[in-house]
């Protein structure tokens, strides 16, 4: 079956790094859009990037030039580096796949999900 599962996360003080990771299987990854979104404590999940089937990225504004996608059809796998992470960063990150290979950021596009990797930034 379809199986989205996150690696990565941890705990940094603010200005730090870290790599999460996603891993798809179940299903012809390269064919569906994959994307990560994160949800802050007290908010909705909100969209953080995303790689359409041909390797076109887009990031949403507060993360561009800090956040980097690399997605690998190879591995099905999708990544994601944070550079100058800041407390606001601080989220349950999630990687979904798309229900086909076009990309949006409306979650409403994504039919399954990862259980989700923590990450928390210190000031």
């Amino acid at each position: 079956q379809v199986q989205l599962r996150e690696f990565g996360g941890g705990s940094v003080q603010a200005g730090g790094s870290l790599s999460l990771s996603c891993a798809a299987s179940g299903y012809n990854v390269g064919a569906y859009c994959l994307a990560w979104f994160r949800q802050r404590p007290g908010k909705e999940l909100e969209w953080v990037g995303l790689v359409s089937v041909r390797g076109t990225k887009s990031y949403t504004d507060s993360v561009k030039g800090r956040f980097t996608l690399s997605r690998d059809n190879a591995k099905d796998t999708l990544d994601l580096e944070m550079n100058n992470l800041a407390p606001e960063d601080t989220a349950k990150y999630y990687c979904g796949k798309g229900i086909d290979e076009w990309c949006t950021s409306d979650t409403r596009h994504y039919n399954a999900w990862g259980q989700g990797t923590q990450v928390t930034v210190s000031s």
